[in-house]
């Protein structure tokens, strides 16, 4: 009788763990983790992966770099691309590997005379689509 109660115990539980397992959201599956999300911001510098000179506007010489800095999650073994963008028109992309996630890149761009205004740095995922975006603002000394 025992053996009998202990098999039938082990049953109702593979069935109730199968049922668990399939009634659970798929946030508790990790599904999240595929869901491509990314801090981003725009300064003057990296130093140890990390961006020094944090604003949202500029008031630089011809020939700095502006850098847009990310910590990037959800693209692991894709690839990314920081798009500069002023006045709706794309003028600088570059594409980026993203190995793992979470992930820290960045990129940047040599600001001249001619440069300055409002612009945007947007971040698309291999699909294209936009990712998160940062505006600033960018004026050049003369």
């Amino acid at each position: 009788m025992r053996k009998g109660l202990i098999l039938a115990i082990g049953i109702g539980l593979v069935v109730v763990g199968a049922g668990v397992a399939i009634a659970r959201p798929a946030f508790l599956l990790g599904a999240e983790a595929n869901i491509p999300a990314a801090e981003l911001k725009v300064g003057l510098g990296i130093e140890k992966m990390e961006l020094t000179g944090e604003a949202k506007a500029f008031k630089v010489a011809s020939g700095t770099k502006i850098y847009a800095w990310t910590k990037i999650s959800g693209c692991a073994d894709s690839k990314i691309t920081f798009a500069f963008v002023k006045g709706g028109k794309t003028s600088t992309q570059q594409e980026l590997n993203v190995p793992r996630s979470p992930y820290r890149t960045n990129a940047y761009r040599t600001f001249r005379a001619g440069d300055e205004g409002e612009w945007v740095v947007k971040i698309l995922g291999s699909d294209g689509k936009e990712i998160s975006s940062a505006a600033f603002t960018v004026e050049v000394e003369k």
